[in-house]
């Protein structure tokens, strides 16, 4: 998956505050994301958040 920084990724289930969307803060083997509703920022594996990517909005 060619994800990049600043996308913003929709998920296929929604975070704990009902946000689905995320910006990519950092790259690397573990993704730094952004919940766009809540703002609470988490490291999850590539592995693991590019199962649950519904789609990918590039923003640059």
């Amino acid at each position: 998956m060619n994800i990049k920084l600043h996308d913003k990724l929709e998920m296929k289930k929604s975070h704990p505050c009902g946000g689905k969307t995320f910006t990519v803060l950092r790259l690397g083997s573990d993704l730094k994301v952004k919940c766009d509703t809540c703002g609470h920022e988490m490291l999850v594996s590539r592995i693991k958040l590019e199962k649950h990517i519904k789609s990918i909005k590039s923003m640059g």
